[in-house]
């Protein structure tokens, strides 16, 4: 029997050099006294997070859809889906879109729900419905899901709505 996971997530959205990363950088550590608390970053262009030559990116390069990577201090996961071409979906999706970005927004959220974690904050994925931070100068109607704060607001009170936020579904 499979449990009901519940996960708030927030997003944080504004233009670059906003503020977002130091707003959860601040946000991090005062979520994480009462629960798991991860993060999902929009990253707008490719980037090598394996380093070319290392066992792992040549598992990747040969062709592995995942590869997982064990340190004694810490564990990683490269997986092939991306924005571009996010995994399909086993069923009704948590975060209903045609779009692809969202689409792998939410198969990522679904993935961190069952490995048990209470709150994520995702910086950037502006258009997804779900709850939004604002941050800087960005306009409540350039983002796609409700608005609960903004980026100047006292941590406290941002940490408070967080908290409070109806969890999704899983």
């Amino acid at each position: 029997m499979e449990r009901n996971v519940r996960l708030r997530a927030v997003c944080l959205a504004g233009p670059s050099d906003a503020g977002k990363t130091t707003l959860v950088e601040q946000l991090v550590p005062r979520l994480a006294d009462s629960g798991r608390v991860g993060t999902i970053k929009s990253i707008h262009h490719d980037i090598e997070v394996d380093t070319p030559g290392t066992d792992t990116h040549r598992h990747r390069t040969a062709g592995a859809e995942t590869v997982v990577g064990i340190t004694p201090a810490m564990t990683f996961e490269v997986t092939t889906h991306g924005k571009d071409a996010p995994p399909a979906a086993d069923g009704d999706a948590l975060l209903a879109s045609d779009d692809p970005e969202v689409q792998a927004l939410s198969r990522t959220l679904e993935r961190l729900a069952r490995r048990g974690y209470d709150i994520v904050l995702v910086e950037g994925f502006s258009q997804s419905p779900l709850p939004t931070i604002l941050v800087g100068d960005r306009e409540p109607a350039a983002v796609g899901g409700p608005v609960v704060g903004r980026g100047d607001d006292a941590i406290d009170d941002l940490v408070d709505t967080i908290r409070s936020l109806e969890p999704l579904e899983c």
